[in-house]
């Protein structure tokens, strides 16, 4: 880049090096002769000042160190469109095409040509272009009006993530030649957006799938945008610092999947301005700092009227450490998938035990974190779940007799679903619970259609059957494979308290093999030679006298 430059580059998006910046100045920095771009890096750590020189305030940076001055034939303002991708995509002309010569006729005139037959090809070679990435190849702009639809008419998924496009307008402008456009990656744009009704938005007629992580948007100027995105399915907003500030409305009704994370600005009462989107099945809401949550719309044992498709919930790393966070997922009528891994919560020793609880607590749940939850594995949590706080259930008012059962509302609330293990119902094919529907049309637990046949706890186990407070001892067990030696032979650390059918999940998540294949025995090195077999799902390590050391065999 030389000199002769005009004050329109301020807001261009620029390489130095390899290194991202957008202009912020042009002009003379006394006392030093000729021009420089004043530039803030996208990594703050490059630069040296704040866009100040000798106490002059030339521009302004987010970072007291995100500002240099370069020269402009230091600066690289990219490409267009099209260049680009000839670069990347048209193939040299091998030895055999140099300097072959044709006679073509142009008019009357015969005309010698040089290289005729690779132009060809080349014209040939983008026209047949569906699928493009041009990540970090410093695409800027669109380039001359018309040029991209005639040279690759057939595009439908374009890759221009980690570029120097700095405007929506230069996007319009690539867009609006790719009448095929299904899928766009934009991440890592640093892009100006239209934010009011008056800026022209583009229509993207055919776009199903959007990326905009980390461009820059806000909320408002995102449903601004959307007003051109009349199918969308997919919409991908990492790590913009979004908060969601309005309701959309007559915009993004075609979503399906919705990704928000690290954006951790957004808390519950942000998510249900977006809970009456009627098509979103998918929704991804990891590293956005959430800890609460609670539906008003609906009681104990109800579902919500919000959030009406949503099928796969993933809420990763996230500050959740309360159950009633846990309770609340239930109340999603179409929830079948959730990922809730790296909180709190399902962290630690607990981990296993908290895999049961979310288990026992959501009872249309079929996948936890992309593990399939199999008929048994339910019915263990389920069973070991009525055991473990059927004390409290007693203490609060529960009784064995229906007519005496009254359990507190402090306890419902803690546990809305237990009342439904504790009494008869019916499973379906899938082994889910089937269940009732209240007077206002939502779906309920009521005593005639509730989860399980299990019945109240008795007693007797719940004296003995404290499984899941893992205050007991770790055993250190060897685990072996009878019938597969190829097999590696592992250790784990269990506690004690850990019923067989946990030990079965366990294993079956770790070896792939489902729960009903697997067969437990164990031996102890007091009793060589002597095999015990783990024979009831129901009771603990402990109960088996299993101690550390012992040698657990898995078969299936």
């Amino acid at each position: 880049m030389n000199d002769t430059l005009t004050s329109d580059v301020i807001g261009r998006r620029v390489d130095v090096n390899g290194e991202h910046a957008t202009v912020r100045f042009y002009g003379i920095v006394p006392p030093v002769a000729g021009l420089w771009l004043g530039v803030e890096w996208d990594n703050p750590e490059r630069g040296k000042h704040d866009g100040s020189h000798e106490g002059t305030v030339y521009f302004k940076c987010r970072h007291p160190t995100g500002g240099s001055f370069v020269r402009p034939n230091k600066v690289n303002f990219g490409v267009d469109f099209l260049t680009a991708i000839k670069k990347r995509y048209v193939l040299e002309d091998g030895p055999e095409e140099a300097g072959k010569e044709q006679i073509v006729t142009i008019g009357n005139k015969p005309v010698e040509t040089i290289g005729f037959d690779s132009i060809i090809k080349q014209q040939s070679q983008l026209s047949k272009l569906q699928d493009i990435s041009l990540r970090n190849c410093a695409v800027s702009c669109a380039g001359d009006k018309g040029a991209i639809a005639k040279a690759c008419p057939n595009i439908r998924n374009v890759d221009v993530s980690r570029n120097l496009l700095s405007s929506w307008d230069e996007v319009t402008d690539i867009a609006d030649q790719l009448t095929h456009l299904e899928v766009l990656n934009l991440s890592e744009n640093k892009l100006r957006f239209p934010s009011d009704s008056l800026s022209p938005t583009g229509r993207f007629t055919t776009l199903k799938v959007l990326v905009l992580s980390r461009t820059g948007v806000t909320w408002a100027e995102l449903l601004q945008c959307a007003a051109g995105w009349p199918v969308l399915e997919e919409l991908y907003l990492e790590s913009n610092s979004i908060s969601i500030s309005e309701r959309p409305i007559d915009v993004l009704q075609t979503l399906k999947l919705l990704d928000l994370s690290s954006n951790r600005l957004i808390d519950e009462n942000q998510l249900f301005l977006i809970a009456y989107l009627p098509r979103l099945e998918q929704l991804i809401l990891s590293d956005i700092g959430i800890s609460s949550l609670h539906f008003p719309d609906s009681g104990i044992g109800c579902k919500s009227s919000m959030f009406p498709s949503l099928q796969y919930l993933v809420l990763n790393d996230n500050r959740i450490s309360q159950w009633s966070f846990i309770n609340e997922l239930d109340k999603l009528p179409s929830l079948q998938a959730l990922s809730c891994l790296r909180n709190p919560l399902t962290e630690g020793s607990g981990a296993e035990t908290a895999r049961q609880f979310i288990i026992a607590r959501i009872g249309q749940l079929q996948t936890l974190n992309k593990c399939k939850i199999l008929p048994e594995e339910r019915r263990g949590a389920e069973l070991d779940y009525r055991k473990a706080f059927g004390n409290a259930w007693k203490k609060a008012g529960g009784h064995q007799d229906p007519a005496q059962n009254r359990p507190n509302e402090e306890f419902l609330a803690a546990h809305p679903r237990y009342q439904s293990l504790c009494l008869s119902a019916h499973w379906d094919f899938r082994g889910n619970p089937v269940h009732g529907v209240s007077q206002e049309g939502r779906a309920c637990f009521s005593p005639c259609a509730t989860s399980a046949e299990y019945g109240a706890p008795e007693d007797g186990e719940l004296k003995t059957q404290q499984p899941f407070l893992l205050k007991n001892q770790l055993l250190t067990l060897k685990i072996k494979y009878p019938n597969k030696l190829d097999e590696k032979i592992i250790e784990k650390q269990l506690p004690d308290s850990m019923t067989i059918q946990k030990v079965k999940g366990l294993l079956s998540r770790l070896l792939k093999i489902p729960v009903s294949d697997l067969l437990l025995s164990y031996e102890s090195p007091k009793m060589p030679g002597r095999e015990i077999e783990l024979e009831n799902d129901q009771q603990s390590l402990q109960f088996y006298s299993v101690e550390n050391g012992d040698c657990l065999f898995v078969r299936w």
